[in-house]
């Protein structure tokens, strides 16, 4: 496609140039290149939109369940990640060591 752009960016240089016939055409060539890219764009979306309505339903039926979304181990696991930064060796408050920054 970028060489699509390339040959566009050039066809739009010296427009007082082309005849009427010229403008139509490019004016065609992009027209239809701009429905093809609004086409594929809605078929992304759609895809998209399924998608997130079936991790949607996934988690519905999995709250119906009642099955936790987040298990108590994943819980347990992020309190043991986020103190692992607390339990690193510091300095004491006293000591004469400065904290390496």
């Amino acid at each position: 496609m970028a060489g699509t752009d390339r040959t566009n960016d050039e066809a739009l240089l010296n427009l007082q140039d082309k005849s009427n016939d010229d403008l139509r055409r490019l004016l065609d060539d992009l027209s239809a290149e701009e429905d093809e890219l609004s086409y594929r764009r809605r078929v992304l979306h759609g895809r998209i939109d399924i998608l997130r309505a079936e991790l949607v339903r996934r988690l519905a039926d999995e709250h119906a369940g009642n099955h936790d979304v987040i298990s108590g181990t994943d819980i347990n696991r992020l309190i043991e990640i986020l103190a692992g930064d607390l339990r690193a060796p510091r300095p004491a408050a006293d000591s004469d060591v400065e904290p390496e920054l």
